[in-house]
């Protein structure tokens, strides 16, 4: 993992440099776009086949996310086919929105809920958490029933954690120290 961070760093800080020329927030999205096609098994393996050229890759890539690219994306999308770098195109996207983010003051946050969340809930948890952490956060849902109720939320490197499941297990601790 750390491998691919290393490769996604310098093609994710020129993006970055690039796009804040634009519009950060729309190639954020196309970014997106693009490294969810990436993540598909069939096209890496397309792409890896010797007799498939990078330009055929290109195409492919860019008609499955229905969207227009800007420019500099596709240039950006030929360089990382070119190398070889398609595993590591989600971590480039990754790591952009991390950049974004750290400029715009925002942090993201992973909130695992053992149940989904409505919309109102949402933004109740979310002001309170900005408010606990300091600062604006963009939050992610995830589910995770094995929580068994409660949430738990990442934010960077903190974690807070009022999961029924955490309980269980302070208790167990408690209850064997």
């Amino acid at each position: 993992m750390a491998e691919l961070a290393t490769i996604a760093r310098p093609y994710a800080e020129a993006l970055y440099q690039v796009a804040k020329k634009h519009d950060v927030k729309a190639w954020g999205q196309q970014l997106d776009a693009l490294a969810l096609v990436a993540q598909d098994a069939d096209l890496r393996s397309f792409a890896d086949n010797p007799k498939v050229t990078a330009e055929q890759v290109f195409v492919i890539m860019t008609a499955a996310t229905k969207q227009t690219l800007a420019p500099e994306l596709q240039n950006f999308l030929r360089a990382v086919i070119d190398n070889g770098r398609l595993s590591a195109l989600s971590a480039v996207v990754d790591q952009f929105h991390v950049l974004a983010n750290a400029a715009a003051g925002v942090a993201d946050a992973q909130i695992f809920s053992a149940y989904p969340i409505e919309p109102a809930q949402l933004a109740d948890v979310v002001a309170t958490l900005e408010k606990r952490f300091g600062r604006k956060l963009e939050a992610h849902v995830q589910l995770e029933p094995a929580l068994i109720g409660g949430i738990r939320v990442v934010v960077g490197d903190e974690v807070l954690d009022t999961s029924v499941k955490a309980r269980l297990d302070r208790m167990k601790v408690a209850l064997t120290a």
